[in-house]
């Protein structure tokens, strides 16, 4: 097809986009962009109850234990106002069987709506009270549950009950101050199991579990410190040692714009890692759409005229598309006009134009991924003749764009209004929508984001009081800020690849303690952020064991050396005595003049043996470390055995 217009012209069109990878991006790039990122942030609390209700809070079901099953179906109603919100309308048309699998021993009739909620849990108040303090904002007087509209099914109700603690705080990130707008305590959703065709599965157990939410301001300029600000409030919220922690405990959903955008959220991302790619590649797909938006509308004068024309492919072009369009389907051929040259303008790494499409005929239309092809994919499997003839067929033009949409018969129509409607949304530029980051940094449409007005007062629920005195209780026990800490590893030289480790798993106040009984900070530091994340990775850690580890060897007045063996080994054999892991790591009580004795009588064997200087005290440190190791400090072994070979 004939490109005769200025932004086809350019087939390399990432260079017309001006995308750089993150690694080569700077903060001119960002700031040229117009790049703004706001957090929410939701973390499960340690309770043993759910926030609404009476069933155990963190114990889960295997997806296929259940002992019920329920069935829902998404039927958008009109609101107050007479409208219908645009979320409820999209998962409306994907028709979804929304299946709930219940275990009763983790749910109620709360849970599917048959009983009024029970009073809150103040348990989940107290905690979320400390975190809104450790946050700098301001305790609300009372407390009002309201109803937030949760549309994807997720929870059987249609609404989540929310309840805003603290208002108008601020979290230090990248050396300047960054507002948190509010942190509201909430109930959580219920666990996905599987999403495939008009059938979505969850299970009930995580349902009702009590979640804080904070919400920044958007105000973090970088991805960088988008990342950074995640960070501070996940340390800050494990300072208080209330908090679940693994994975599904914290969730992050991210909030990018662009100068001439508009918000689109990132929803659910499992890990702070994932946030600075995303968020910049989102920031380029936007600036994509933009220049996308801006060559349309000079191409098409009157936008709101546009309309995108479709025939069915007939039986005698099915030989046209053998390979790409399966037996089973069927197949609709669209002429988008003006749309000449744009599927194929790049958005992301891996991605163009046309997959916004594709994504959302996976979910809107319920239609599996391939579902969409156009002439001006590269290696297209039908020929520039076959697409010359579909074309035809359609009545395309030579600066018309021409898209093959298939899929079974019944989800066809809804496949055409998505599609047309995704074409009408690209003359307005970057669509209110959430989307689902991938592992490899770019995202892929969820759905329609939210309406406005979706909280409304919930009437089974009466306002709760929060007394000043029981703010004051709490403010006085708060745990030391997350930005003092910071500042305590790098006042006491802990390395820099420790601190995330000791903030991440809530350790600076055990570093503290190793400190106030004169351990050596910097080996203190590696010590539990080194030996103690090797052995133990994600899991819990004992911290009073590793105290109780510490005690132990300074009574015995063992070296600190031998503590790198003996508290990893204390956390992984819980049920062990200290002699039982003396034993284990071999230990032997000696003195230094018995020590100084064997090297002694080994050096005179090395010296022969290794005629290298720095190869003979290498091998004969190796033989006496065992020996060494907690007798005295091997600092001194090392001197010993210099001496010794020279």
């Amino acid at each position: 097809m004939k490109k005769d217009d200025a932004i086809s012209e350019n087939p390399d069109s990432h260079n017309l986009l001006g995308y750089v990878r993150r690694a080569e991006a700077t903060q001119e790039t960002y700031r040229t962009l117009g790049f703004r990122c706001g957090l929410e942030v939701h973390q499960q609390l340690r309770t043993t109850k759910k926030l609404f209700c009476r069933c155990p809070a963190g114990h889960y079901q295997d997806g296929d234990d259940y002992d019920a099953q329920l069935v829902r179906h998404m039927r958008p109603t009109l609101s107050e106002l007479g409208e219908y919100d645009g979320t409820a309308l999209m998962e409306y048309k994907t028709k979804k069987n929304i299946i709930y699998r219940i275990k009763g021993e983790t749910a109620c009739t709360y849970d599917i709506d048959d009983t009024p909620p029970f009073a809150v849990n103040r348990q989940a108040i107290d905690i979320a009270i400390e975190v809104a303090l450790l946050l700098n904002t301001s305790i609300v007087g009372e407390l009002h549950i309201a109803r937030k509209q949760y549309l994807d099914g997720s929870i059987p109700t249609g609404f989540q009950r929310t309840a805003i603690i603290g208002i108008d705080g601020h979290l230090p990130v990248a050396g300047k101050r960054v507002g948190v707008r509010q942190l509201s305590v909430e109930e959580d959703s219920c666990r996905e199991v599987s999403d495939v065709g008009h059938e979505r599965t969850y299970t009930t157990d995580r349902l009702g579990m009590p979640l804080i939410e904070t919400v920044t301001e958007p105000e973090l300029l970088t991805p960088d410190e988008a990342a950074e600000a995640a960070n501070y409030i996940r340390y800050l919220a494990r300072s208080t040692r209330h908090v679940n922690v693994g994975i599904g405990a914290a969730r992050e959903d991210v909030n990018v714009s662009v100068e001439g955008g508009t918000r689109v959220e990132i929803k659910g991302v499992q890990h702070i890692r994932w946030i600075p790619e995303l968020t910049h590649n989102e920031a380029f797909r936007q600036k994509a759409l933009l220049l996308i938006r801006d060559e349309l509308r000079r191409r098409v004068s009157a936008p709101t005229a546009w309309t995108a024309t479709h025939v069915p492919l007939g039986d005698a072009d099915r030989h046209l598309v053998d390979g790409i369009v399966p037996s089973t389907a069927s197949a609709v051929i669209f002429r988008l006009p003006r749309f000449g040259g744009l599927l194929s303008f790049f958005t992301n790494p891996g991605r163009t134009f046309a997959d916004e499409f594709s994504d959302r005929l996976k979910v809107v239309a319920c239609i599996a991924v391939p579902n969409l092809a156009h002439p001006d994919q590269p290696a297209s499997a039908i020929s520039p003749a076959a697409w010359r003839t579909l074309a035809i067929r359609v009545g395309a033009k030579s600066n018309d764009g021409v898209v093959l949409v298939w899929g079974p018969a019944a989800d066809l129509p809804t496949a055409v209004d998505t599609l047309v409607e995704r074409c009408r949304l690209a003359f307005q530029g970057v669509p209110n929508e959430t989307r689902k980051g991938l592992p490899n940094g770019t995202t892929i449409f969820e759905r329609v984001l939210p309406g406005p007005d979706r909280m409304y007062p919930d009437t089974d629920s009466a306002p709760i009081p929060i007394e000043e005195e029981a703010i004051e209780r709490t403010r006085a026990r708060l745990p030391e800020s997350v930005d003092r800490r910071m500042a305590a590893l790098r006042a006491w030289s802990a390395p820099e690849d420790v601190h995330a480790y000791i903030l991440r798993r809530d350790l600076s106040p055990t570093l503290a303690w190793l400190v106030e009984r004169k351990v050596d900070s910097a080996f203190a530091a590696t010590l539990l952020g080194h030996n103690v994340r090797h052995a133990m990775g994600a899991r819990e850690i004992d911290v009073e064991r590793v105290r109780w580890v510490i005690v132990e060897a300074a009574e015995r007045d063992l070296t600190r050396e031998i503590l790198r063996l003996l508290v990893p080994l204390a956390l992984l054999e819980p049920a062990a005595t200290f002699d039982d892991l003396l034993g284990r790591v071999g230990y032997r009580k000696a003195t230094p003049k018995e020590i100084r004795a064997q090297i002694a009588r080994c050096a005179k064997a090395f010296v022969a043996r290794h005629p290298e200087p720095e190869a003979r005290v290498r091998a004969l440190m190796g033989c006496i470390r065992p020996l060494a190791m907690g007798n005295v400090p091997l600092r001194d072994t090392a001197a010993w055995v210099e001496e010794a070979t020279r």
